[in-house]
């Protein structure tokens, strides 16, 4: 529900609705509307042509000028990056690394590709349309090469290793991706590997495939498939300045308050209820949907969870692995 005009403002401010983040968008146009009068007032003579002019480079300059609320990004930087389709990205560019070894994602792409080639390209599934058993053991015995492998995990419903597709996360999440990347598809009760696929895999081996994925988990994946929360956030929209923003500092409760920053209005998708804070429930989907079940699936962080220490549970540490800073580099000044 919206908050009142005379309501605190659910971004967490202090201040009243309507002296916040209701009136963000109108400060800005009357700023620019002052702006205009002031140039009209000082250059009577202007035609209304002229100062169309004026108003448009005012408006580029503003939209260009970095906004502190986006931790210094201009808004066309903040709006390419929300909004451009994959390749037309600007400010970062986006490698696919010679060595895939650590990344849970890739490497169960290359286990399921691997047991397609050795029987001409498919395999059978299980009656439920899963993987079989071979890569799924396959799969779980390469944990230990991975970096989650230093914490403890449940089994029972594991990320990183399980008796079947349906109880291992990080698996079913790789299939699925492969799948709507356009590498695998099932039919008559098989898994096939697209002919084109096979051969870029031949000629090119796994790599060829990490930017088709990532294009895949960042544009078509579904990020609240895997979890309960009923919230409509669609953080896809907001991936790369998140990513961004963590690589820089590596702090989870940091990265949560510089999103209700420049996104305020994400904490009306997110209503209180008697267990949690509107922000409480946004830090918690990040969490899960953001840096667990996307950037740790493709090893790009390690997520060291919560212990006691002192009788008091220290949150979740984020480690940026060296494959992000790999794979993402930015070329912005700030």
């Amino acid at each position: 529900m919206k908050p009142g005009r005379n309501e605190p403002c659910p971004c967490g401010s202090g201040k009243k609705y309507k002296r916040c983040c209701m009136n963000s968008i109108s400060k800005q146009h009357a700023a620019l509307l002052d702006d205009i009068e002031q140039v009209a007032a000082m250059n009577p003579n202007l035609s209304i042509e002229e100062l169309t002019i004026v108003a448009e480079q005012k408006v580029k300059a503003g939209n260009e000028r970095p906004n502190p609320d986006f931790c210094g990004l201009s808004p066309t930087q903040m709006s390419n990056w929300l909004y451009a389709p994959f390749k037309e990205l600007e400010g970062v560019t986006i490698h696919t690394p010679d060595d895939l070894k650590t990344s849970p994602v890739m490497r169960y792409l290359e286990l399921i590709l691997d047991e397609a080639m050795q029987g001409d390209g498919s395999f059978k599934a299980t009656s439920k349309g899963n993987l079989p058993t071979k890569i799924v053991k396959q799969a779980s015995e390469l944990l230990p090469e991975f970096a989650v492998s230093q914490f403890e995990r449940q089994i029972s419903i594991s990320e990183y290793a399980g008796s079947n597709e349906d109880k291992f996360n990080a698996l079913h999440y790789s299939r699925v991706l492969a799948e709507l990347a356009g590498i695998i598809y099932r039919r008559s009760g098989r898994y096939h590997v697209k002919k084109s696929a096979q051969k870029q895999y031949q000629t090119h081996g796994i790599q060829a495939f990490f930017i088709p994925m990532l294009e895949a988990a960042t544009t078509q994946y579904n990020w609240g498939y895997l979890d309960s929360w009923e919230q409509d956030i669609d953080l896809r929209t907001f991936w790369l300045f998140m990513l961004w923003c963590l690589q820089s500092h590596g702090n989870t409760a940091q990265l949560i308050e510089e999103v209700i920053t420049a996104f305020p209005d994400l904490l009306l998708r997110c209503p209180e209820d008697e267990y949690w804070s509107s922000s409480q429930s946004l830090g918690i989907i990040i969490e899960s949907r953001f840096i667990k079940r996307f950037l740790e699936f493709w090893g790009f962080v390690a997520v060291a969870p919560m212990r006691q220490v002192n009788g008091f549970l220290t949150p979740d540490k984020v480690e940026v692995q060296a494959l992000m800073k790999l794979v993402f580099q930015f070329r912005l000044e700030v």
